[in-house]
């Protein structure tokens, strides 16, 4: 599978803002440079004008670039540097030879699925996740990418995780991801939350973007068993009163907000 590589010249706000709208427009995969984005894209979802327009929206100039298949996982892993959330904890690949000192110690295959830990997103669902219960719960991980939530859900005692994504090159690597970190309640499943056979859950992750979650709201609340909660993430700051106002319409609870260069994490409750 070939990818084409975008190289934005950008400054930090403008990088916000581009891994919101290209996250939308189906990039997979993003680096920060000194001066810039790296966006990632499979060749046959590449849409020129579509680039162009959201470039051009945001006054930013680009290049591309084929990625051949075969240099794909070598070009992550020589990108690819361990991630620290605070104390609590650490995102690593298999080759990194480190001292671990937090309580949680997540090794991810790094490949083209989104949640290898460095984004804002990731790291303020993991913190919001250390302040929710998930001892003997079951949890629906929606948008799973990597698997990275979803295993950090069975170290913190999760009894059962149904992890989704609609990709399949994301179901296979959470797939190896769960294997690689021993994880034997972590059931992967491509689709979307309707594709789900099983019923409600008590905790549900989903760090996706604003127009999913806004889509999908109404299911969500449906799924989420009563004294449950939902920590929702992709979102910039701007994005905060819309999703507020979609979920209490839908019956959910505001709890918290954590903020991190410009993304939000929100969390939920159902009563």
């Amino acid at each position: 599978m070939e990818y084409i590589k975008v190289v934005f010249v950008a400054g930090q706000d403008a990088i916000d803002m581009l891994v919101a709208l290209l996250a939308d427009a189906g990039y997979d995969g993003f680096e920060e440079s000194g001066d810039g984005l790296f966006a990632y894209i499979e060749r046959a979802k590449f849409d020129k004008g579509e680039l162009a327009a959201i470039a051009a929206g945001q006054g930013v100039t680009y290049e591309t670039e084929v990625i051949p298949a075969q240099n794909w996982n070598a070009l992550w892993e020589s990108n690819f540097q361990p991630v620290v959330v605070e104390d609590f904890c650490t995102i690593r690949a298999h080759f990194h030879s480190m001292e671990v000192t937090t309580p949680y110690d997540i090794i991810i295959t790094p490949k083209m699925s989104f949640g290898t830990g460095h984004h804002a997103t990731t790291q303020l669902m993991i913190l919001m996740m250390r302040e929710t219960g998930f001892s003997g719960r079951t949890v629906l991980d929606f948008g799973t990418g990597t698997g990275v939530l979803a295993i950090l859900a069975e170290m913190l005692g999760a009894d059962r995780i149904t992890a989704i994504d609609n990709d399949e090159w994301c179901v296979q690597n959470a797939l190896e991801n769960s294997s690689r970190n021993n994880c034997t309640k972590i059931h992967v499943l491509k689709g979307s939350v309707e594709d789900d056979p099983t019923d409600m859950v008590d905790v549900i992750l989903a760090n996706i973007n604003r127009h999913i979650l806004l889509q999908y709201m109404p299911v969500l609340y449906r799924r989420l068993n009563h004294g449950g909660t939902i920590l929702m993430s992709g979102l910039l700051l701007d994005d905060e009163d819309i999703i507020v106002a979609c979920a209490i319409e839908n019956g959910f609870h505001f709890k918290t907000l954590k903020e991190r260069s410009g993304w939000i994490a929100l969390c939920f409750n159902k009563i």
